[in-house]
């Protein structure tokens, strides 16, 4: 029998095509030749092991990305007797903070070679988070990151149970802790230092929920930075984060507003600030300069531009996971600071107006 009727690249009377290079997926002894590395040290790279050379470790990373590589997290689980699934607990992923920290999680975790399963909870309803806590539990996991925001959500994940690694991912309140993070002693007196670069002297907070530690960080920092400078502060008014609650906070201000910059605590509370300020008559920054913290995508297209902190939540999220797999993986990481922030200038803020005669 002849084989002119075969698929070009089908072995003789086989009856199948063999798989193309360019369909098959990559394993890591694929990633291992384009790395130019042994198996076993992607093995250990996808393991989360942090004894691997940073050149070597970028080798593989890009190999990596090259050839699309996505472990077979059922065979290895099968192979290793370990689940290669972790269970993320958020809430409120609609705010640019905790969405961002869970993506930077999912990053993290993906790199180490497990997935992340994601809960999402109600910080209102105590019966969602007692749900939730025990929904996850009944998964096989190799550990739980609990990603929490507020004081509820902290004390909820302590009181729990979780039988498998976990690890609290939140943003400790400075005032309890005594070691301030580089946003406290860096960011905020970077950021009252500009506007007092530019004159001003009257200064107003719209602060976050003081049920988020954050929230509280964010506002001890502000007053810190204003004594520090012989400054002088107006006030603080309490917002939701959300932008609503900027123009309210604002827009429920005495006709006379003393202050020639406003500090909101994050960007969309900066934002509902100068719509309220801008249907009081007062233009930004002509009469009132206007700050924000996180650098949210939208910023900079504001009208105008606003200034603000960049804050990477991402390394949150990423320093939760790789604490986590530390305790599976039984290895240490060293100390980091991951609410780092700069300073970014736009046309939010500028010289305060000259004082009235």
């Amino acid at each position: 029998m002849d084989n002119k009727g075969a698929a070009p690249g089908a072995a003789a009377g086989s009856g199948t095509v063999p798989p193309s290079p360019a369909t098959r997926q990559a394993t890591i002894y694929d990633v291992a030749e384009a790395a130019g590395v042994s198996h076993q040290t992607v093995s250990r790279f996808l393991r989360g092991f942090e004894g691997i050379r940073p050149a070597t470790k970028q080798r593989v990373v890009d190999a990596l990305e090259k050839l699309n590589y996505r472990p077979n997290l059922s065979a290895r689980s099968l192979t290793t007797g370990q689940s290669h699934r972790i269970g993320a607990l958020t809430h409120e992923i609609a705010h640019f903070g905790p969405s961002k920290v869970l993506q930077g999680a999912s990053a993290a975790a993906r790199e180490a070679g497990y997935l992340l399963d994601i809960v999402t909870l109600d910080v209102s309803d105590r019966g969602s988070i007692e749900e939730a806590l025990a929904l996850v539990m009944q998964h096989d996991l190799a550990g739980v990151v609990a990603l929490a925001s507020t004081d509820e959500m902290r004390e909820a994940f302590e009181r729990t149970e979780f039988r498998v690694p976990s690890y609290i991912g939140s943003e400790e309140d400075d005032a309890l802790t005594g070691r301030p993070s580089q946003l406290t002693t860096i960011g905020f007196p970077a950021l009252i230092g500009h506007l007092a670069s530019l004159g001003h002297r009257r200064f107003l907070h719209v602060a976050g929920p003081t049920t988020f530690p954050a929230a509280r960080n964010r506002a001890r920092a502000y007053e810190a930075a204003i004594a520090e400078q012989g400054l002088r502060s107006e006030g603080i008014v309490f917002g939701d984060w959300s932008a609503k609650s900027g123009y309210e906070a604002i827009a429920g201000m005495p006709s006379t507003l003393q202050a020639t910059a406003v500090v909101a605590a994050n960007d969309q509370m900066a934002l509902g600030a100068m719509l309220a300020l801008s249907e009081r008559g007062l233009s930004v920054p002509g009469d009132v300069s206007v700050t924000g913290v996180d650098d949210i995508p939208e910023a900079a297209y504001f009208a105008p531009p606003l200034t603000t902190l960049r804050v990477d939540f991402a390394a949150q999220g990423r320093t939760a996971v790789q604490e986590l797999l530390g305790q599976i993986n039984r290895t240490t990481l060293p100390p980091g600071d991951v609410l780092a922030s700069e300073l970014v200038p736009r046309r939010s803020t500028g010289p305060a107006p000259a004082p009235l005669p």
